[in-house]
């Protein structure tokens, strides 16, 4: 149903505003069931997902590391290792 939701704290250069709302898109459609909501519940989700952005931003902002920020392109091809040794990408 939707890809899933990514880590974003404590990477250099912090995680976007667009990657905040993916993540909190993401979850809602997974809550919600559907990647696409009826008209009649388009309002309920679109709110719930600027409320989870909004409340995923101030945890972010919050949050304290302890460990030096990750290189996004570093976990990247990380990722696409261990996907390819599992047999999930080529």
């Amino acid at each position: 149903m939707c890809r899933n939701i990514h880590t974003l704290h404590n990477f250099e250069p912090a995680a976007t505003a667009e990657e905040v709302h993916a993540a909190a898109l993401q979850y809602v459609r997974k809550i919600a069931g559907s990647t696409k909501p009826s008209k009649a519940n388009q309002e309920a989700f679109d709110r719930a997902v600027v409320e989870v952005a909004h409340a995923t931003q101030h945890l972010l902002d919050d949050l304290v590391a302890t460990r030096p920020p990750k290189n996004r392109e570093e976990e990247a091809a990380k990722a696409r290792a261990r996907a390819v040794a599992s047999g999930r990408y080529q």
